[in-house]
Protein backbone atom coordinates (compact mmCIF):
# COMPACT_ATOMS: atom_id res chain seq x y z
CA UNK A 1 0.00 0.00 0.00
CA UNK A 2 3.29 2.50 0.01
CA UNK A 3 4.57 3.80 -2.56
CA UNK A 4 8.39 3.58 -2.53
CA UNK A 5 11.38 6.17 -3.90
CA UNK A 6 14.83 4.53 -3.41
CA UNK A 7 17.70 6.45 -4.42
CA UNK A 8 20.22 3.66 -6.52
CA UNK A 9 22.73 6.15 -7.48
CA UNK A 10 23.73 6.08 -3.67
CA UNK A 11 27.14 7.27 -2.91
CA UNK A 12 29.24 8.69 0.15
CA UNK A 13 29.54 12.24 0.26
CA UNK A 14 33.16 12.50 -0.63
CA UNK A 15 32.21 10.61 -4.04
CA UNK A 16 33.78 7.39 -3.19
CA UNK A 17 32.42 4.09 -3.13
CA UNK A 18 31.07 3.13 0.49
CA UNK A 19 34.74 0.51 0.48
CA UNK A 20 36.62 3.82 -0.53
CA UNK A 21 37.69 1.92 -3.82
CA UNK A 22 37.34 3.89 -7.54
CA UNK A 23 37.70 3.29 -10.64
CA UNK A 24 39.09 4.68 -13.76
CA UNK A 25 37.07 5.49 -16.96
CA UNK A 26 37.29 7.45 -20.10
CA UNK A 27 34.78 9.73 -18.69
CA UNK A 28 37.10 10.15 -15.69
CA UNK A 29 37.52 9.12 -11.89
CA UNK A 30 34.08 6.86 -11.14
CA UNK A 31 32.89 4.97 -8.05
CA UNK A 32 33.38 1.52 -8.76
CA UNK A 33 29.54 0.71 -7.09
CA UNK A 34 28.55 3.39 -9.62
CA UNK A 35 29.87 1.89 -12.26
CA UNK A 36 28.49 -1.66 -11.68
CA UNK A 37 25.46 -0.18 -11.32
CA UNK A 38 25.54 1.79 -15.07
CA UNK A 39 26.54 -1.66 -16.67
CA UNK A 40 23.57 -2.96 -15.35
CA UNK A 41 21.18 -0.43 -16.52
CA UNK A 42 22.94 -0.04 -19.87
CA UNK A 43 22.32 -4.27 -19.92
CA UNK A 44 18.42 -3.31 -19.59
CA UNK A 45 18.63 -0.97 -22.33
CA UNK A 46 20.07 -3.51 -24.29
CA UNK A 47 17.23 -6.07 -23.36
CA UNK A 48 14.53 -3.92 -24.12
CA UNK A 49 15.39 -3.68 -27.78
CA UNK A 50 13.09 -4.85 -30.38
CA UNK A 51 14.34 -7.60 -32.21
CA UNK A 52 13.81 -9.35 -35.56
CA UNK A 53 15.08 -12.75 -35.46
CA UNK A 54 13.71 -16.09 -35.94
CA UNK A 55 11.65 -18.73 -33.34
CA UNK A 56 14.56 -20.79 -32.72
CA UNK A 57 16.89 -17.47 -31.54
CA UNK A 58 13.45 -16.77 -29.66
CA UNK A 59 14.18 -20.35 -27.95
CA UNK A 60 18.27 -19.63 -27.51
CA UNK A 61 17.23 -16.41 -25.99
CA UNK A 62 14.83 -17.32 -23.78
CA UNK A 63 16.92 -19.85 -22.28
CA UNK A 64 19.99 -17.44 -22.21
CA UNK A 65 18.02 -14.88 -19.87
CA UNK A 66 17.29 -17.61 -17.78
CA UNK A 67 20.43 -18.50 -17.00
CA UNK A 68 21.31 -14.82 -16.48
CA UNK A 69 18.71 -14.75 -13.84
CA UNK A 70 20.17 -17.44 -12.09
CA UNK A 71 23.39 -16.01 -12.11
CA UNK A 72 22.41 -12.47 -11.35
CA UNK A 73 20.28 -14.65 -8.58
CA UNK A 74 23.93 -16.14 -7.19
CA UNK A 75 25.27 -12.60 -7.50
CA UNK A 76 22.62 -10.79 -5.33
CA UNK A 77 23.59 -13.61 -2.80
CA UNK A 78 27.06 -13.05 -2.63
CA UNK A 79 26.80 -9.51 -2.30
CA UNK A 80 23.84 -10.06 0.44
CA UNK A 81 26.37 -11.70 2.30
CA UNK A 82 29.41 -9.43 1.84
CA UNK A 83 26.48 -6.58 2.87
CA UNK A 84 25.85 -8.84 6.21
CA UNK A 85 29.31 -9.29 7.41
CA UNK A 86 30.25 -5.43 6.71
CA UNK A 87 26.67 -4.16 8.84
CA UNK A 88 27.33 -6.41 11.56
CA UNK A 89 31.27 -5.28 11.68
CA UNK A 90 29.74 -1.84 11.70
CA UNK A 91 27.13 -2.66 14.63
CA UNK A 92 30.09 -4.40 16.45
CA UNK A 93 32.38 -1.26 16.37
CA UNK A 94 29.15 0.77 17.35
CA UNK A 95 28.87 -1.71 20.49
CA UNK A 96 26.21 -3.23 19.64
CA UNK A 97 25.48 -6.49 21.94
CA UNK A 98 26.55 -10.00 20.23
CA UNK A 99 22.61 -11.15 20.51
CA UNK A 100 21.56 -8.36 18.50
CA UNK A 101 24.10 -7.80 15.61
CA UNK A 102 22.27 -8.57 12.73
CA UNK A 103 19.18 -6.91 13.35
CA UNK A 104 17.48 -4.87 10.37
CA UNK A 105 20.21 -6.41 7.67
CA UNK A 106 16.96 -8.85 6.03
CA UNK A 107 14.93 -5.33 5.89
CA UNK A 108 17.87 -3.79 4.17
CA UNK A 109 18.16 -6.47 1.35
CA UNK A 110 14.62 -6.37 1.11
CA UNK A 111 14.52 -2.95 0.31
CA UNK A 112 16.82 -3.26 -2.32
CA UNK A 113 14.86 -6.30 -3.98
CA UNK A 114 11.33 -4.65 -3.59
CA UNK A 115 10.18 -7.61 -1.54
CA UNK A 116 8.49 -7.42 2.25
CA UNK A 117 11.32 -7.79 4.93
CA UNK A 118 9.73 -11.21 6.07
CA UNK A 119 10.92 -11.96 2.75
CA UNK A 120 14.09 -10.58 2.29
CA UNK A 121 15.00 -12.34 5.60
CA UNK A 122 14.32 -15.36 4.08
CA UNK A 123 16.81 -14.22 1.16
CA UNK A 124 19.31 -13.52 3.18
CA UNK A 125 19.27 -16.52 4.84
CA UNK A 126 19.28 -18.17 1.97
CA UNK A 127 22.28 -16.55 0.08
CA UNK A 128 24.31 -17.57 3.80
CA UNK A 129 23.48 -21.34 2.89
CA UNK A 130 24.30 -21.03 -0.31
CA UNK A 131 27.49 -18.89 -0.56
CA UNK A 132 28.80 -20.53 3.12
CA UNK A 133 28.09 -23.95 3.08
CA UNK A 134 26.73 -24.94 -0.54
CA UNK A 135 29.52 -24.38 -2.58
CA UNK A 136 28.10 -26.89 -5.23
CA UNK A 137 25.08 -25.13 -4.95
CA UNK A 138 25.72 -22.11 -5.22
CA UNK A 139 28.04 -23.00 -8.25
CA UNK A 140 25.16 -24.09 -10.30
CA UNK A 141 23.36 -20.85 -9.53
CA UNK A 142 26.09 -19.26 -10.73
CA UNK A 143 26.21 -20.90 -13.73
CA UNK A 144 22.69 -20.70 -14.95
CA UNK A 145 22.44 -24.65 -14.02
CA UNK A 146 20.13 -24.22 -11.70
CA UNK A 147 16.98 -21.37 -10.53
CA UNK A 148 17.22 -19.88 -7.60
CA UNK A 149 13.97 -21.52 -6.73
CA UNK A 150 15.17 -25.20 -6.81
CA UNK A 151 18.33 -23.72 -5.22
CA UNK A 152 16.00 -22.92 -2.15
CA UNK A 153 14.26 -26.37 -2.60
CA UNK A 154 18.05 -27.91 -1.81
CA UNK A 155 18.35 -25.51 0.90
CA UNK A 156 15.37 -26.29 2.45
CA UNK A 157 15.76 -30.14 2.65
CA UNK A 158 19.28 -29.77 4.27
CA UNK A 159 18.94 -27.19 6.88
CA UNK A 160 18.02 -29.78 9.25
CA UNK A 161 21.35 -31.54 8.73
CA UNK A 162 25.04 -30.01 10.67
CA UNK A 163 27.55 -28.26 8.71
CA UNK A 164 29.01 -31.09 7.71
CA UNK A 165 26.49 -33.23 6.97
CA UNK A 166 24.99 -30.30 4.98
CA UNK A 167 28.37 -30.20 3.18
CA UNK A 168 28.12 -33.99 2.17
CA UNK A 169 24.41 -32.79 0.88
CA UNK A 170 25.47 -30.98 -1.31
CA UNK A 171 28.29 -32.70 -2.96
CA UNK A 172 26.40 -35.38 -3.71
CA UNK A 173 22.65 -33.30 -5.05
CA UNK A 174 24.89 -30.28 -6.91
CA UNK A 175 28.28 -31.75 -7.05
CA UNK A 176 27.41 -32.57 -10.91
CA UNK A 177 24.40 -30.32 -11.72
CA UNK A 178 23.72 -32.58 -15.08
CA UNK A 179 21.69 -35.09 -12.73
CA UNK A 180 19.29 -32.60 -11.90
CA UNK A 181 18.60 -32.14 -15.68
CA UNK A 182 15.16 -32.92 -16.78
CA UNK A 183 14.08 -33.36 -13.01
CA UNK A 184 10.67 -31.79 -11.76
CA UNK A 185 10.63 -29.61 -8.58
CA UNK A 186 8.84 -32.71 -6.82
CA UNK A 187 11.66 -35.16 -7.93
CA UNK A 188 14.30 -33.23 -6.89
CA UNK A 189 12.44 -32.62 -3.64
CA UNK A 190 12.00 -36.42 -3.39
CA UNK A 191 15.90 -37.03 -4.28
CA UNK A 192 17.03 -34.26 -1.31
CA UNK A 193 14.50 -35.99 1.07
CA UNK A 194 16.15 -39.35 0.85
CA UNK A 195 19.69 -37.97 0.92
CA UNK A 196 18.95 -36.00 4.13
CA UNK A 197 17.55 -39.28 5.28
CA UNK A 198 20.29 -41.46 4.56
CA UNK A 199 23.03 -38.76 5.78
CA UNK A 200 21.14 -37.96 9.51
CA UNK A 201 17.61 -40.08 9.84
CA UNK A 202 17.64 -38.41 13.31
CA UNK A 203 17.64 -35.15 11.82
CA UNK A 204 14.89 -35.52 10.14
CA UNK A 205 12.71 -36.97 12.92
CA UNK A 206 13.96 -34.18 15.21
CA UNK A 207 13.15 -31.36 12.36
CA UNK A 208 9.25 -33.24 12.15
CA UNK A 209 9.02 -32.64 15.96
CA UNK A 210 10.23 -28.87 15.11
CA UNK A 211 7.28 -28.55 12.85
CA UNK A 212 4.55 -29.76 15.05
CA UNK A 213 5.64 -26.84 17.48
CA UNK A 214 5.15 -24.41 14.34
CA UNK A 215 1.50 -25.23 14.07
CA UNK A 216 -0.55 -21.75 13.38
CA UNK A 217 -3.33 -20.48 11.05
CA UNK A 218 -3.67 -18.06 8.76
CA UNK A 219 -5.69 -15.58 6.48
CA UNK A 220 -4.93 -14.72 3.00
CA UNK A 221 -7.43 -12.59 0.51
CA UNK A 222 -8.65 -15.00 -2.06
CA UNK A 223 -10.04 -12.96 -5.62
CA UNK A 224 -14.11 -11.69 -5.79
CA UNK A 225 -14.41 -11.15 -1.99
CA UNK A 226 -13.27 -14.69 -0.79
CA UNK A 227 -10.27 -15.39 1.53
CA UNK A 228 -7.79 -18.57 2.05
CA UNK A 229 -8.25 -19.81 6.11
CA UNK A 230 -4.98 -22.06 6.56
CA UNK A 231 -4.33 -24.01 9.38
CA UNK A 232 -0.70 -25.85 9.52
CA UNK A 233 -1.12 -29.18 11.73
CA UNK A 234 0.22 -32.33 12.56
CA UNK A 235 -1.04 -34.56 9.88
CA UNK A 236 -3.11 -36.44 12.38
CA UNK A 237 -5.03 -33.68 13.61
CA UNK A 238 -5.84 -32.14 9.89
CA UNK A 239 -7.03 -35.40 8.66
CA UNK A 240 -9.22 -35.22 11.41
CA UNK A 241 -10.24 -32.22 10.33
CA UNK A 242 -10.99 -32.87 7.64
CA UNK A 243 -12.70 -36.08 8.34
CA UNK A 244 -15.17 -34.65 11.13
CA UNK A 245 -16.14 -31.81 7.96
CA UNK A 246 -16.79 -35.04 5.63
CA UNK A 247 -19.08 -36.23 7.89
CA UNK A 248 -21.28 -32.84 8.44
CA UNK A 249 -21.38 -32.18 4.87
CA UNK A 250 -22.76 -36.05 4.43
CA UNK A 251 -25.17 -35.87 6.96
CA UNK A 252 -26.87 -32.50 6.25
CA UNK A 253 -26.89 -33.64 2.29
CA UNK A 254 -28.47 -37.14 3.28
CA UNK A 255 -30.84 -35.00 5.46
CA UNK A 256 -31.87 -32.83 1.99
CA UNK A 257 -29.74 -29.29 2.22
CA UNK A 258 -29.68 -28.39 -1.37
CA UNK A 259 -25.74 -27.00 -0.08
CA UNK A 260 -22.58 -28.62 -2.20
CA UNK A 261 -20.97 -30.34 0.12
CA UNK A 262 -17.68 -28.24 -0.15
CA UNK A 263 -20.23 -25.23 1.43
CA UNK A 264 -21.77 -27.46 3.86
CA UNK A 265 -18.09 -28.04 5.50
CA UNK A 266 -17.18 -24.49 4.68
CA UNK A 267 -20.37 -23.22 6.78
CA UNK A 268 -19.72 -25.84 9.54
CA UNK A 269 -16.20 -24.98 10.29
CA UNK A 270 -17.17 -21.35 10.52
CA UNK A 271 -20.21 -22.23 12.97
CA UNK A 272 -18.03 -24.96 15.11
CA UNK A 273 -14.82 -22.29 14.84
CA UNK A 274 -17.14 -18.93 16.54
CA UNK A 275 -19.87 -20.19 18.44
CA UNK A 276 -22.49 -19.20 15.82
CA UNK A 277 -25.53 -20.38 14.60
CA UNK A 278 -25.35 -19.75 11.39
CA UNK A 279 -21.92 -18.77 9.49
CA UNK A 280 -22.82 -15.62 8.11
CA UNK A 281 -24.29 -14.25 11.81
CA UNK A 282 -20.25 -12.96 11.98
CA UNK A 283 -20.47 -10.89 15.67
CA UNK A 284 -16.73 -9.73 14.95
CA UNK A 285 -15.94 -6.24 13.83
CA UNK A 286 -14.57 -5.87 10.29
CA UNK A 287 -14.18 -2.59 10.16
CA UNK A 288 -15.98 -1.94 6.31
CA UNK A 289 -14.67 1.41 5.27
CA UNK A 290 -17.14 2.71 2.69
CA UNK A 291 -18.52 6.25 1.41
CA UNK A 292 -21.85 7.74 2.46
CA UNK A 293 -22.81 7.38 -1.01
CA UNK A 294 -21.91 3.57 -1.30
CA UNK A 295 -23.75 3.04 1.86
CA UNK A 296 -26.79 5.52 1.43
CA UNK A 297 -27.23 6.44 -2.61
CA UNK A 298 -26.03 3.21 -4.68
CA UNK A 299 -22.85 4.64 -5.19
CA UNK A 300 -20.21 2.30 -7.13
CA UNK A 301 -17.26 3.61 -5.43
CA UNK A 302 -15.25 0.10 -3.68
CA UNK A 303 -14.72 -0.10 0.01
CA UNK A 304 -12.38 -1.38 1.96
CA UNK A 305 -11.65 -4.07 3.94
CA UNK A 306 -8.13 -3.79 6.47
CA UNK A 307 -6.44 -6.81 6.01
CA UNK A 308 -7.90 -7.67 2.94
CA UNK A 309 -7.96 -5.01 0.65
CA UNK A 310 -10.28 -3.44 -1.99
CA UNK A 311 -14.00 -4.67 -2.03
CA UNK A 312 -16.67 -3.70 -4.87
CA UNK A 313 -19.46 -1.26 -3.42
CA UNK A 314 -22.32 -3.34 -3.73
CA UNK A 315 -21.05 -6.33 -2.60
CA UNK A 316 -20.42 -4.26 0.72
CA UNK A 317 -24.04 -2.68 0.88
CA UNK A 318 -25.52 -6.39 0.24
CA UNK A 319 -22.53 -7.01 3.63
CA UNK A 320 -24.34 -4.43 5.52
CA UNK A 321 -27.86 -5.01 4.40
CA UNK A 322 -27.77 -9.13 5.08
CA UNK A 323 -25.90 -8.13 8.84
CA UNK A 324 -29.34 -5.45 9.55
CA UNK A 325 -31.70 -8.10 7.85
CA UNK A 326 -33.43 -5.74 5.56
CA UNK A 327 -36.66 -6.72 4.08
CA UNK A 328 -35.11 -7.88 0.88
CA UNK A 329 -33.03 -10.17 2.69
CA UNK A 330 -35.25 -11.08 5.76
CA UNK A 331 -35.99 -14.34 4.74
CA UNK A 332 -32.24 -15.33 5.67
CA UNK A 333 -33.10 -14.40 9.65
CA UNK A 334 -30.42 -13.00 10.29
CA UNK A 335 -29.69 -10.06 12.81
CA UNK A 336 -26.43 -8.51 13.56
CA UNK A 337 -25.39 -5.70 15.37
CA UNK A 338 -23.95 -3.36 12.91
CA UNK A 339 -21.76 0.08 14.31
CA UNK A 340 -21.10 2.95 12.04
CA UNK A 341 -17.89 4.62 12.75
CA UNK A 342 -17.55 8.31 10.84
CA UNK A 343 -14.31 8.85 9.13
CA UNK A 344 -13.76 12.15 7.60
CA UNK A 345 -10.91 12.37 5.12
CA UNK A 346 -8.79 15.50 3.76
CA UNK A 347 -10.40 16.58 0.30
CA UNK A 348 -7.50 16.52 -1.13
CA UNK A 349 -5.38 13.96 -0.36
CA UNK A 350 -8.58 11.34 0.58
CA UNK A 351 -6.58 10.57 4.23
CA UNK A 352 -7.82 10.83 7.69
CA UNK A 353 -7.74 14.51 9.20
CA UNK A 354 -5.79 14.85 12.00
CA UNK A 355 -5.74 13.56 16.39
CA UNK A 356 -3.38 14.64 18.80
CA UNK A 357 -2.30 13.57 21.79
CA UNK A 358 0.53 14.48 24.79
CA UNK A 359 0.62 10.81 25.50
CA UNK A 360 3.66 8.75 25.00
CA UNK A 361 1.58 6.08 24.85
CA UNK A 362 -1.01 5.80 21.86
CA UNK A 363 -4.47 5.84 22.53
CA UNK A 364 -6.61 3.18 21.73
CA UNK A 365 -8.64 6.01 19.67
CA UNK A 366 -6.01 7.11 17.85
CA UNK A 367 -4.31 3.85 16.96
CA UNK A 368 -7.41 2.54 15.59
CA UNK A 369 -7.43 5.78 13.43
CA UNK A 370 -3.66 5.08 12.67
CA UNK A 371 -4.58 1.41 11.46
CA UNK A 372 -7.82 3.18 9.23
CA UNK A 373 -5.46 5.24 7.70
CA UNK A 374 -2.77 3.06 6.26
CA UNK A 375 -4.56 -0.03 5.95
CA UNK A 376 -1.00 -2.45 6.18
CA UNK A 377 2.13 -1.99 7.28
CA UNK A 378 3.83 1.38 5.69
CA UNK A 379 7.18 -0.28 5.11
CA UNK A 380 7.85 -0.26 1.22
CA UNK A 381 6.74 -3.25 -0.36
CA UNK A 382 5.47 -5.11 3.22
CA UNK A 383 1.47 -5.32 3.35
CA UNK A 384 1.50 -7.11 6.12
CA UNK A 385 -1.01 -6.41 8.77
CA UNK A 386 -0.63 -3.17 11.32
CA UNK A 387 0.78 -4.76 14.46
CA UNK A 388 2.20 -1.59 15.81
CA UNK A 389 1.53 1.73 16.01
CA UNK A 390 4.83 3.44 17.00
CA UNK A 391 6.80 7.06 16.56
CA UNK A 392 8.12 8.32 13.11
CA UNK A 393 10.89 10.05 15.08
CA UNK A 394 11.06 8.31 18.42
CA UNK A 395 9.25 9.67 21.55
CA UNK A 396 13.11 10.37 22.86
CA UNK A 397 14.31 12.70 19.99
CA UNK A 398 11.13 14.88 20.20
CA UNK A 399 8.69 12.32 18.52
CA UNK A 400 4.98 13.73 18.95
CA UNK A 401 2.06 11.19 19.99
CA UNK A 402 -0.28 12.67 16.69
CA UNK A 403 -1.31 11.57 13.75
CA UNK A 404 1.42 13.30 11.45
CA UNK A 405 3.83 11.99 14.38
CA UNK A 406 2.67 8.14 13.99
CA UNK A 407 2.64 5.21 11.74
CA UNK A 408 1.41 1.48 11.73
CA UNK A 409 4.30 -1.38 11.24
CA UNK A 410 4.05 -5.10 10.82
CA UNK A 411 5.92 -6.64 13.92
CA UNK A 412 9.29 -7.12 12.23
CA UNK A 413 9.50 -3.73 10.66
CA UNK A 414 9.13 -2.15 13.92
CA UNK A 415 11.78 -4.11 15.42
CA UNK A 416 14.18 -3.59 12.01
CA UNK A 417 14.06 -0.02 12.37
CA UNK A 418 15.45 -0.04 16.01
CA UNK A 419 18.78 -1.30 14.37
CA UNK A 420 21.41 1.09 14.54
CA UNK A 421 21.87 3.73 11.46
CA UNK A 422 17.94 3.65 10.65
CA UNK A 423 16.45 7.04 10.11
CA UNK A 424 13.01 7.93 9.57
CA UNK A 425 10.74 11.56 9.38
CA UNK A 426 7.45 12.67 8.11
CA UNK A 427 6.69 14.97 5.44
CA UNK A 428 5.23 18.40 6.51
CA UNK A 429 1.87 18.24 8.19
CA UNK A 430 -0.42 19.46 4.99
CA UNK A 431 1.52 18.46 2.59
CA UNK A 432 -0.85 18.23 -0.75
CA UNK A 433 0.61 14.73 -1.02
CA UNK A 434 -0.60 13.33 2.37
CA UNK A 435 1.06 11.73 5.24
CA UNK A 436 4.51 10.80 3.83
CA UNK A 437 7.20 9.15 5.83
CA UNK A 438 11.05 8.80 4.79
CA UNK A 439 13.33 5.74 5.54
CA UNK A 440 16.74 5.92 5.65
CA UNK A 441 18.85 3.17 5.72
CA UNK A 442 22.59 2.36 7.50
CA UNK A 443 23.71 2.37 3.66
CA UNK A 444 22.24 5.97 3.19
CA UNK A 445 19.79 4.53 0.93
CA UNK A 446 16.28 6.50 0.86
CA UNK A 447 12.94 4.97 0.93
CA UNK A 448 9.70 7.05 1.11
CA UNK A 449 5.97 5.29 1.56
CA UNK A 450 2.68 7.39 1.33
CA UNK A 451 -0.44 6.02 3.50
CA UNK A 452 -3.12 5.66 0.97
CA UNK A 453 -6.56 7.72 -0.28
CA UNK A 454 -9.86 5.87 1.55
CA UNK A 455 -12.75 5.26 -0.68
CA UNK A 456 -14.26 8.18 -2.28
CA UNK A 457 -11.03 9.70 -3.12
CA UNK A 458 -10.29 9.20 -6.66
CA UNK A 459 -6.31 8.90 -8.15
CA UNK A 460 -4.88 12.54 -8.97
CA UNK A 461 -4.97 12.41 -12.42
CA UNK A 462 -8.78 11.72 -12.33
CA UNK A 463 -8.70 14.66 -9.83
CA UNK A 464 -7.27 17.09 -12.19
CA UNK A 465 -9.50 16.04 -14.18
CA UNK A 466 -12.53 16.14 -12.46
CA UNK A 467 -11.45 19.75 -11.01
CA UNK A 468 -10.90 20.78 -14.83
CA UNK A 469 -14.86 19.81 -15.15
CA UNK A 470 -16.32 21.74 -12.77
CA UNK A 471 -14.78 24.80 -13.79
CA UNK A 472 -17.03 27.57 -14.83
CA UNK A 473 -17.45 28.95 -18.82
CA UNK A 474 -16.14 32.29 -17.99
CA UNK A 475 -12.54 29.96 -16.49
CA UNK A 476 -12.70 27.95 -19.02
CA UNK A 477 -12.40 30.28 -21.68
CA UNK A 478 -9.87 32.59 -19.92
CA UNK A 479 -7.62 29.34 -19.92
CA UNK A 480 -8.16 28.87 -23.66
CA UNK A 481 -7.16 32.71 -24.11
CA UNK A 482 -3.98 31.34 -21.71
CA UNK A 483 -3.66 28.27 -23.98
CA UNK A 484 -3.85 30.55 -27.29
CA UNK A 485 -1.10 32.96 -26.07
Amino acid sequence: MSDPLCNVDHMDDDGAAPGGERLTSAAGSVPAGALAVAVLESWRGVLGEVRTISDAERVDLIRALEELKSAACAAQAQLSVELDASQRAEQARAGVPLSRRGAGIGAQVALARRESPHRGGRLLGLAKALVVEMPHTYRALQQGLLSEWRATLLVRESACLSVEDRTAFDAEMAGDPAQLEGLGDRQLVARAKRVAYRLDAASVVRRARKAESERCVSLRPAPDTMSYLTGLLPVTQGVAVLAALTKAADSARARGDERSRGQVMADTLVERVTGQETADAVPVEVQLVMTERTLLAGDDEPAHIPGYGTVPGGWARRLVARRLGTPELAGLGRHTRVWLRRLFTSPTTGQLVRMDSRRRTVPPGLARFIAARDQTCRTPWCDAPVRHVDHVVPWSEGGKTGADGLEGYCEACNYAKQAPGWRTRAGPPGDESGHVVETTSPTGHRYRSWAPALPGHPPPDERESAHTDRDSAAERYLLDLHRVA
